[in-house]
């Protein structure tokens, strides 16, 4: 069997038991033998092209999901990898990490997995000479878990069916005029649980967010918090109590390097099925559509905040009623990604930052506004990203709040069913910005803000010239 064909064979066997449909169920549907499907499935066995839409078809996935020859996420992943000094002499190409991901994607993930471990080595190391010498050391990278749960997050689609139906069944419990609102969760858990949640302002020598005495059966959340925040909180101590089974089916499907990061995990499928509970699927989705995907609206309708909608947004994965395949980032003004995910196919750095010409970053000089944009990778593909900041920390006057930036986007394809889309003219190239995903990785040489040299081009410095960057000669 060819190598692609392998990788085609190995998305539908994924997609297959995501849905849970077993091989006699679904071989019955495409009037093939269980035994044939097996073969195919192991990559025995050639799939046509006729197949491989009845395939689709029954799996209710777009064609180009499980055709497509490379995996982009995992393809950057190991350009990101491979733009560390470390490998610059080895004279690698786009090419060659390509054929790695289409033909051996195992190794290329065993790749990415030991440039974790290498990297989490690293920061250990740093951590202990900070300890002996007394002095910082930048740290500004991500943390191995949190990529960990990036890769989580990203392998299941940012959708977990089994969440969605316990929070559906939970919202119909709670819902007053057609949303969840912070008092009815409380109330719920009171007489539920015999849980008693206070607001309270914490000690300055004790700060925190939440917090649940058991014994006392008391859940204390900030009043540092704002409002949007407290609801979210407070729904994933629902989840807590309720969906704990739930969560630990998902976390056990999945291999976790250690403790710490499936902890992480578990974190944010809490949060993930208290975001379902007050934007519950089927009324959220329908919303959308209606409101087509208006982040500002939706805030409104569901009483949430900016962030919560984004996020919210690239869950829509049902396939029944699937949404917009959104990507959705947060960064700070250093440029450090917290929070990456993409469905878009866009490619968003596994380490360090991404490109400046994103207008992730160009938001923190609009505080507060939402500013659409056309951009374009390297590749050819175009994507509607709109950004926007968002304000985090303690609500009290003299205390210093964080500045984050929210990336939100799609592909032009989706442009009719985005409403930002409708103030951009996608049809001039004159406003469309080319981006890359980071300098290491990119290929543009006409750009000024070039921060490094691109990964396996060779330069020269002539010293009597200098283009737009000191990296580009010509």
């Amino acid at each position: 069997m060819h190598q692609i064909d392998q990788q085609i064979a190995n998305k539908i066997k994924a997609k297959r038991k995501k849905l849970g449909i077993t091989q006699t169920d679904l071989s019955n549907r495409l009037s093939i033998s269980p035994t044939y499907l097996n073969l195919m499935e192991g990559g025995k066995r050639k799939i046509s092209m006729e197949l491989l839409l009845k395939i689709a078809n029954e799996l209710n996935v777009d064609i180009s999901d499980i055709s497509k020859k490379t995996d982009t996420n995992l393809y950057q992943d190991l350009m990101d990898l491979l733009g560390d000094n470390l490998f610059e002499n080895l004279d690698i190409t786009n090419f060659d990490v390509k054929e790695l991901v289409n033909t051996n994607p195992l190794i290329g993930k065993a790749l990415v997995k030991l440039g974790d471990n290498y990297k989490k080595r690293n920061q250990d190391i740093v951590n202990k000479v900070e300890n002996i010498s007394g002095k910082f050391i930048d740290r500004r990278k991500n943390s191995f878990p949190g990529e960990v749960v990036a890769d989580f997050i990203q392998e299941n689609e940012n959708y977990f069916p089994k969440l969605e139906d316990f929070a559906s069944s939970l919202f119909s419990k709670m819902q007053a005029n057609n949303r969840v609102g912070y008092s009815s969760i409380c109330e719920y858990l009171l007489i539920k649980h015999k849980i008693e949640v206070k607001d309270l302002v914490p000690d300055e020598n004790k700060p925190f967010t939440k917090q649940y005495d058991k014994i006392k059966k008391i859940f204390y959340i900030s009043d540092y918090l704002n409002l949007e925040t407290k609801k979210l909180y407070s729904a994933a101590h629902v989840a807590q109590l309720e969906a704990n089974n739930i969560i630990d089916e998902y976390l056990n499907s999945f291999s976790f390097p250690s403790e710490e990061s499936k902890k992480l995990s578990k974190v944010a499928l809490l949060n993930y099925a208290g975001a379902a509970i007050i934007m519950p699927y089927k009324l959220f989705y329908e919303e959308c559509i209606k409101q087509r995907y208006d982040v500002e609206l939706l805030q409104n309708t569901f009483a949430v905040s900016f962030e919560q909608v984004a996020h919210r947004l690239t869950c829509l994965q049902n396939p029944k009623m699937k949404g917009i395949p959104f990507h959705m980032l947060r960064a700070d003004v250093a440029g450090n990604i917290s929070k990456r995910f993409s469905l878009s196919g866009i490619e968003i750095p596994r380490y360090g930052g991404a490109c400046p010409r994103w207008n992730i970053y160009k938001a923190f000089t609009m505080p507060g506004k939402i500013n659409a944009a056309v951009s374009k990778m390297s590749n050819g593909e175009k994507y509607v990203c709109i950004a926007r900041t968002v304000e985090k920390g303690i609500g009290k006057h003299g205390m210093e709040k964080t500045l984050l930036s929210i990336g939100l986007g799609c592909q032009t394809k989706y442009a009719k069913d985005f409403v930002y889309a409708d103030t951009l003219n996608l049809n001039d190239k004159k406003t469309e910005t080319p981006i890359g995903v980071n300098c290491r990785t990119c290929d543009r040489m006409d750009c000024q803000q070039r921060a490094f040299p691109p990964l396996h081009k060779k330069f020269d410095i002539d010293l009597n010239k200098r283009g737009i960057s000191v990296y580009v000669a010509d």
